[in-house]
């Protein structure tokens, strides 16, 4: 049989339209490519259309698991984190993470990036996912008086984890610019960097974020304050600036040089850009979060033409909806129109597996059939 879908990817390059896959009665791979050439080569062979897509099985680069019993809420960034997440802060933990990782199971993906801040959803993934993936212990740490000590309970907590590695390995989010004080991102990038750690950081989420850097006003910068975190003059080390953004700051620092994988990353300029892809670092997009949290419109086109590699999170169910990344794939094509089946679910594939660090599965010539994802 010859199974087509409105694109076929075999995990190299860009997905194929008008492409299939032929498949023998032991259910082998025997052939993949145009439609045109198959049906030449293979003239008696039928044909059968599954769907949507024929893809080596996706990737959820990001997630917030134990936030899975935090019910959905869509409000302005600065808003969301205080009202709803430092509010509903007795839901989260272990048995969000426990309901999260059965819903990626039901997915159907191939790994997941996920971020961490307790000691025992760490050793929950660790011992007891079956489902490969990385898990980002998550600092947030804004003071600089508390650097040197947080630096120090970091790098045991971490070494002490890599041991206890088995389908998910330990790597490391610095949350974000703002919330984790210039010598702590300057220090704890250099460990990833020198132990080749996976590092993910926030950045760029929300346009608030980008004025809080520019000129210390607006309403991320006032919701902090008032949250009792320090200025973010104390927790960055330099004043606001008119041409200072999270991404160049981060650059300043050296924090680049660890080629972090930068999540969000939707209120950027184009020399933020030309800065990330000078740096070789991947980006995440989550365009439900985005959407939903007021954060604006991910400029794919910059990215695009830049050469940076995307890949494609559902951020958490209290900002995202879904764990899923096929409902992902589908708001990615509502909020990009112009965007194309084939780079969406590239996204979705060698984007993610590249920024978690992961070797992207290949659709290859004597593969078991049922190995690939089939979305209809």
């Amino acid at each position: 049989m010859i199974y087509t879908a409105d694109a076929v990817y075999n995990g190299v390059g860009l997905p194929l339209t008008g492409a299939g896959v032929l498949v023998s009665s032991a259910n082998t791979i025997v052939a993949f490519g145009k439609l045109e050439a198959l049906k030449t080569q293979f003239p008696d062979v039928p044909m059968e259309h599954l769907g949507m897509a024929i893809l080596p099985a996706p990737v959820n680069a990001h997630t917030h698991l134990d936030l899975s019993r935090v019910p959905f809420k869509a409000m302005p960034y600065y808003r969301w984190i205080p009202d709803h997440i430092v509010a509903n802060r007795a839901l989260r933990g272990l048995e969000g993470a426990r309901i999260g990782l059965d819903w990626l199971r039901a997915s159907d993906i191939g790994a997941f990036g996920d971020i961490v801040n307790s000691a025992g959803v760490m050793e929950f993934l660790l011992g007891e996912s079956d489902l490969p993936g990385v898990a980002h212990w998550e600092i947030f740490k804004p003071n600089p008086l508390d650097a040197q000590i947080v630096h120090d309970e970091t790098v045991q907590h971490l070494r002490d984890w890599r041991k206890l590695e088995r389908q998910v390995k330990v790597g490391l989010s610095l949350h974000a610019p703002f919330s984790v004080s210039s010598q702590l991102l300057k220090s704890l990038s250099t460990v990833a960097r020198l132990e080749g750690l996976p590092l993910q950081i926030h950045v760029a989420e929300h346009p608030s974020e980008l004025e809080m850097f520019r000129y210390g006003t607006g309403p991320l910068a006032e919701s902090l304050l008032s949250a009792g975190l320090p200025p973010l003059e104390a927790t960055i080390g330099r004043k606001p600036d008119p041409d200072l953004t999270p991404v160049k700051y981060l650059a300043e620092l050296g924090v680049l040089e660890a080629k972090p994988t930068l999540i969000h990353m939707v209120n950027v300029t184009e020399e933020d850009v030309r800065i990330v892809a000078q740096f070789g670092c991947s980006v995440i997009t989550c365009p439900r979060s985005n959407r939903n949290l007021e954060c604006g419109v991910f400029p794919w086109a910059l990215y695009a033409k830049y050469g940076v590699e995307v890949g494609l999170g559902t951020d958490s169910v209290a900002s995202g909806e879904t764990l899923n990344i096929r409902d992902e794939v589908g708001a990615a094509l509502e909020v990009h129109p112009a965007l194309g089946l084939p780079t969406v679910l590239r996204w979705a594939v060698r984007g993610g597996y590249k920024a978690l660090g992961l070797k992207t599965p290949i659709m290859a010539r004597g593969d078991d059939f049922s190995k690939l994802t089939v979305w209809k």
